[in-house]
């Protein structure tokens, strides 16, 4: 029990895990565009970790230390983009950069989480454009609106576990949970049908198969559910394209 809870702290809570799945969700599409380069995942991993330990502890006693450790990344971000790719590349990371403060940052009068109903879409665009965007020469639209339409499920299911406290509207509130879960559905099964469509075909059966999973999960999202099922297997599910591809290749 003690080791679930060092686990947990040192790598969910910490924010590692998230950084890491996310990762791998645009390492799926970069595979896929014959874009993969080491100093690009490196890039979108520090990009993910210093946001969301940003948006975690801007309201503890830490927030300096993070600062001054964005401020590092920043600096690491900036010297990679230059070094391997080109100016409109880091002119991409910055906008993409502007839109994470303008999620959730506590000097703004009105950001993003604050808004009803908003939150969900907008994390869903800011990791499509991550994917779509950041990691290819030209804007991708089905690998944007593949992304968009599936982070934007498997945010819904948070929602569903913080339906009792949080303190802006959230879909599970106004629509209830099954009907939240109705929309998820609905999100990953049109994600997964341009995945058919638009990718190539070992990539879009390992999205099938992610959806399966993904529907499984969702399925069994309750508010009563400890977070570990939310923070671990829910959040799992952005990583597992790229896992079922890796399964595929070498199995």
């Amino acid at each position: 029990m003690n080791s679930l809870k060092i686990l947990k702290k040192s790598v969910i809570d910490s924010q590692i895990y998230v950084s890491i799945v996310g990762t791998f969700f645009a390492v799926f599409f970069m595979e896929e565009q014959n874009t993969f380069r080491f100093p690009t995942v490196f890039l979108i991993f520090i990009t993910y970790f210093s946001g969301y330990l940003y948006t975690k502890y801007q309201h503890t006693r830490h927030f300096l230390k993070i600062l001054v450790l964005n401020a590092i990344a920043g600096i690491i971000c900036a010297f990679l983009i230059v070094y391997n790719h080109n100016e409109i590349r880091l002119l991409k990371w910055l906008i993409i950069v502007v839109l994470g403060l303008l999620y959730n940052s506590f000097f703004l009068d009105v950001y993003i989480r604050k808004i009803p109903l908003l939150k969900i879409f907008y994390v869903g665009l800011v990791w499509g454009l991550m994917n779509s965007w950041l990691t290819l020469s030209q804007f991708s639209y089905p690998i944007f609106f593949i992304s968009f339409f599936f982070i934007t499920a498997l945010v819904l299911p948070f929602d569903i576990r913080d339906m009792k406290k949080d303190a802006v509207q959230t879909f599970p509130q106004l629509t209830g949970i099954q009907n939240t879960k109705y929309i998820a559905y609905l999100l990953v099964f049109i994600s997964t049908i341009l995945a058919i469509f638009y990718l190539k075909y070992d990539y879009s059966l390992a999205f099938f198969l992610a959806s399966i999973v993904t529907y499984i999960l969702i399925y069994f999202s309750e508010n009563e559910r400890n977070d570990a099922y939310f923070s671990f297997g829910v959040e799992t599910c952005s990583a597992l394209p790229f896992l079922f591809l890796v399964i595929m290749e070498y199995f």
